[in-house]
């Protein structure tokens, strides 16, 4: 590569959207720009009491067109001509109704501020018990169509959602023609593509949410789902049957948005894929190394030769699919339904006075006790880690478990919550959060413990994510109770810089992935060394988890 050529990796999070510009022959940024979803920040469309979370597609494209123009802008014109691809990640399984075109419902008039025309995120959990009829369902056929997705299928998922939605919104099920994945849609849109056929569907999304399986020619077929309800009967035929891996261009920019960006019809738009999975990619993940994703929840994935894992299916996990992370290669996928939102929960908990009371404090007035609560808050977290830290270890200090939202892996279970035990007078807020600390590191473990039992190792840990970056004290946890040494890679964004790895690969400046990992991955900066004695500490602390675990479970059946 003679040449600098540039790349764009866009990530679509849960609260925001970012987006970096990165050159091509040696992984380094040149801009970078976020963007928070005006919509989900008001709390449109969403109702936690009801674990309904959805958002709207205006969101996802405003945050597209400010964030690459704001990359634009910082990287100059003479590099936006240099720009070669696109490449996006998202959350998932988030999914919307589309109509023939593939226009999503909530862009058309009627259906502005309808929650089920919108984008159904990963956490919402309206479709409990949808899921738990999918699973008991597939009992009764001779093949096991989640033999690929750990034998249990999740509200969290394509199928548990779309069955949902369909029954509860008459006038949604009417309209609808098809439905598709957000990782699916914004490649679809970049393109300017009008016909749903032609989308090119990713890979990652259809095996690990969709039940998309090679293994018996795409979906299972109408039958399974027509069986299950009628209201699903001809969905199969206007979905998919064939699926493509990251790595493979999805078309080019469409003039519409080469316009709006400032940029060239010639740049090579990529397939798709779910963050996590790209995340790992850009954290340079190594086959045996599971790869930690930790914000709001945390997506853990593993890698591993195709060959190793001939007739060998994890249970309990969110699948496993060829190709889902590296072309050529088993992507397997676990993670925690809630990890930063632990920790946001409980700073929400402790930050409820600072909000209502000083609202209506006579002293100050309505802007500064605004600006004092942002200050404040801002900081609880910290502070809790800072005084968590210096509290002795002992044996018998409160516990809790990490299912504030439900339970992704091992064993789905969206309908397990959480508890603390062990308070007395004595529990202090820096004493709770060491709790729910320790509860999410323990929930990591019990995820790692069941790859290892059924028989996929794991050599080592690769740390990515607002937490990964942020937290010593939690990091430093995680080494002590999982007992190995945890790699924080270097790049602040790293999905959206796997994301432009993958943009490198869609336009042929690299023939394969690995060889743009190789290229523009940057190392790590950081790692946490676990410490025998904290380790042999929380491995007893670990066995008084699962028992707690257990009890909990047990009272929900």
């Amino acid at each position: 590569m003679n040449t600098d050529q540039f790349v764009i990796g866009v990530d679509y999070g849960t609260d925001s959207v970012r987006s970096v510009i990165v050159n091509a022959r040696n992984g380094k940024e040149l801009a970078s720009s976020v963007f928070q979803y005006p919509r989900w920040k008001q709390g449109l469309y969403c109702d936690a009491s009801q674990n309904r979370f959805r958002q709207h597609p205006l969101d996802y494209v405003e945050g597209l067109e400010q964030t690459i123009k704001n990359c634009i802008k910082q990287a100059g014109a003479d590099a936006a001509k240099a720009i070669k691809a696109i490449t996006v990640d998202t959350t998932g399984s988030t999914l919307i109704a589309v109509n023939e075109q593939g226009v999503p419902l909530a862009l058309i008039p009627g259906y502005e501020n309808n929650p089920d025309a919108m984008f159904v995120l990963w956490k919402d959990h309206t479709s409990i018990k949808e899921a738990a009829e999918i699973n008991d369902h597939a009992k009764n056929f001779d093949i096991n169509y989640l033999q690929y997705v750990g034998g249990i299928y999740s509200s969290e998922w394509f199928w548990a959602k779309l069955l949902h939605i369909l029954r509860v919104n008459p006038e949604v099920r009417q309209d609808c023609y098809s439905w598709v994945e957000h990782c699916d849609w914004v490649p679809f849109l970049l393109t300017g593509e009008t016909d749903l056929g032609k989308m090119k569907r990713s890979r990652c999304a259809a095996g690990h949410k969709g039940l998309w399986a090679a293994e018996y020619g795409g979906l299972p077929p109408d039958e399974f789902f027509t069986s299950l309800d009628p209201l699903l009967k001809g969905y199969t035929a206007r979905l998919f049957k064939d699926t493509y891996t990251s790595d493979v261009s999805a078309g080019t920019l469409s003039e519409e948005w080469a316009a709006r960006l400032g940029l060239s019809t010639d740049v090579v738009i990529g397939v798709g894929g779910f963050d996590a999975h790209m995340g790992a990619v850009g954290g340079q993940i190594e086959p045996y190394h599971l790869s930690k994703v930790m914000g709001t929840s945390t997506c853990d994935i593993l890698v591993a030769p195709n060959a190793d894992m001939k007739g060998k299916l994890v249970k309990g996990i969110c699948g496993q699919v060829d190709g889902s992370v590296i072309p050529g290669m088993a992507g397997l996928e676990a993670g925690q339904s809630a990890f930063g939102d632990t920790y946001a929960w409980f700073k929400s908990l402790l930050s409820w006075p600072l909000g209502d009371l000083l609202s209506q404090s006579a002293l100050i007035d309505a802007k500064t006790a605004a600006a004092l609560k942002t200050e404040l808050s801002d900081r609880i977290i910290a502070e809790l880690s800072k005084q968590a830290a210096q509290l002795p270890l002992d044996e018998d200090a409160e516990l809790s478990v990490d299912w504030l939202n439900g339970r992704r892996t091992p064993d789905a279970n969206q309908l397990l919550t959480s508890a603390i035990t062990g308070l007395s007078l004595g529990s202090d807020a820096p004493r709770i959060f060491r709790a729910l600390a320790e509860s999410t590191c323990f929930g990591a473990k019990a995820i790692v413990e069941r790859f290892k039992t059924e028989g996929v190792p794991v050599e080592g840990l690769i740390g990515i994510g607002g937490v990964a970056k942020k937290s010593a004290y939690i990091m430093q946890m995680m080494a002590d109770v999982l007992q190995m040494p945890i790699r924080i890679h270097q790049f602040e964004h790293t999905c959206a810089l796997g994301a432009a790895m993958f943009a490198a690969t869609a336009a042929g400046i690299y023939p394969k992935v690995e060889d743009a990992m190789a290229a523009m991955g940057g190392g790590f900066d950081t790692t946490y060394t676990p410490d025998a004695a904290r380790s042999a500490f929380y491995e007893q602390r670990y066995q008084k988890y699962k028992e707690l675990a257990a009890y909990i479970e047990q009272q929900t059946v």
